[in-house]
């Protein structure tokens, strides 16, 4: 499969300027261009940046400067520090893939926030299009609900059309419903141009991945843990009382055995299929493990995945750079496990 060249190795800043709290100091603070620097150190090619529409607009749709301007500073880093950059929406006027956040009604019939969804792309495309050498646009983070399929695809083709006519080349991502699932890319309409990119997530097992995640509810208390070398029979026992029987999805597989890179070359079967009958590339936007699991876990899951990222030339980010719970900088290594640090950072 063609890959996304000059992204196929890159780490999330998830929580600096989307899903925090939007003052001054810590936007000022969280990221800074010695971060951007560490994560060249790395050995990295790009970060992923999410970012919330009420940083660029405001309540009657005009415009923000200051949050331009955090854009503009990390592209200035990243081009200073050789990295790439994926800019990503992850919250608009009228949807958040956050329920909490109470952000309805970008996907009903003729709903005024699709225009203020386009014009703030428009925007995005005006400023930094300019960078195209080094800059992907991703038009809007996890589609939750199937029922949006539809309205979806419509508005990510208008809004597209409409940043074609400022940037005509620039390459553009496009994520489906089921929160990014790579089971929904094969709904996602075929790619409008050839430098449009279908984007997935992958947090599977998401009963390993998710373990211990008190903000799920239900029945994930925060001290339950579960290891990657478990039984696909423990899997789906831990699934069904977790997170309920919608979420396993292990019945192929031996439930004797435990998984391994097969586990996820089955996963993406479809959508690798899908990429090579419609000759559109592939990449995944996050992908990672929550800092309850066990160090030596998080490390055999980022293995494994990592195999049939590079089988398939598959470009990705991992979730996420710090904090948010799946912060790599902050993942506990005892002294016995320190040196494990330098193995996790070698598979991303």
């Amino acid at each position: 499969m063609k890959p996304l060249e000059g992204f196929m190795h890159g780490v999330n800043l998830g929580g600096w300027l989307s899903q925090c709290n939007y003052e001054k100091n810590h936007c000022d603070s969280f990221i800074t261009e010695k971060d951007i620097a560490v994560i060249k150190s790395w050995g990295l090619d790009h970060i992923r940046l999410p970012v919330d529409y009420n940083l660029f607009q405001n309540k009657d749709g005009t415009f923000i400067e200051d949050g331009f301007d955090y854009v503009q500073n990390c592209i200035d880093w990243c081009k200073k520090n050789n990295l790439n950059m994926i800019l990503d929406l992850h919250k608009t006027a009228g949807y958040s893939f956050d329920a909490d956040e109470k952000e309805v009604g970008l996907f009903d019939d003729n709903s005024p926030y699709q225009n203020r969804f386009i014009e703030l792309w428009i925007e995005f495309a005006k400023r930094f299009s300019k960078y195209e050498e080094m800059l992907c646009f991703e038009l809007l983070n996890e589609v939750t609900s199937p029922s949006f399929c539809k309205p979806w695809n419509a508005l990510a083709k208008k809004c597209i059309k409409s940043i074609r006519e400022i940037a005509p080349t620039i390459k553009i991502l496009v994520g489906s419903y089921w929160n990014n699932s790579i089971s929904a890319i094969k709904d996602l309409d075929p790619p409008y141009d050839e430098n449009i990119v279908y984007n997935f997530h992958c947090y599977e097992p998401f009963v390993f991945t998710h373990q211990g995640a008190g903000w799920l509810g239900g029945n994930m208390n925060k001290d339950f843990r579960i290891g990657f070398d478990v039984t696909y029979k423990q899997l789906t026992q831990a699934t069904t009382e977790k997170l309920g029987a919608n979420f396993c999805n292990f019945s192929r597989f031996n439930q004797e055995s435990s998984p391994d890179y097969q586990y996820f070359e089955n996963h993406f079967a479809e959508a690798l299929k899908i990429a090579e009958e419609r000759n559109v590339t592939l990449y995944c936007g996050e992908y990672g493990v929550i800092d309850n699991a066990k160090t030596s876990d998080i490390i055999k899951w980022y293995s494994e995945i990592k195999k049939v990222f590079d089988s398939h030339n598959i470009g990705r980010a991992a979730w996420s750079y710090k904090k948010m719970n799946f912060g790599i900088s902050d993942y506990i290594f005892d002294e016995e496990s320190k040196a494990q640090r330098n193995d996790l950072i070698k598979l991303l």
